[in-house]
């Protein structure tokens, strides 16, 4: 199937293009996205607790969950289901306009 990652052990994720899209036009921020990516699509979260013990700074905002990229020049803001291990990707954004709250 089309537009989703995943690896029978961890968790899927849609989309990866998103993120593909996103390096192209932000070439600083790829290799930081690829390792979120195969560290995410190993993983078996059940919880933000957990996601918090691989990435301490993630944080629960507006339904979402919202990694910091590339030490918090990026902020990739998520939807995931944990009973289905799926990781929806909503967005990656600068920090500037992430602060502009318009992604809510």
């Amino acid at each position: 199937m089309r537009g989703y990652s995943r690896n029978e052990s961890g968790l899927r994720i849609i989309s990866r293009r998103r993120l593909r899209e996103y390096w192209t036009s932000h070439a600083d921020a790829e290799d930081a996205l690829r390792t979120w990516f195969a560290i995410a699509k190993r993983s078996h979260w059940c919880n933000l607790v957990e996601v918090q013990r691989t990435y301490s700074s993630a944080e629960a905002v507006a339904g979402y969950t919202v990694f910091n990229i590339k030490g918090n020049s990026y902020r990739l803001i998520s939807k995931i289901e944990y009973r289905l291990q799926t990781i929806f990707i909503k967005a990656v954004l600068t920090h500037a306009e992430y602060d502009k709250d318009k992604w809510k």
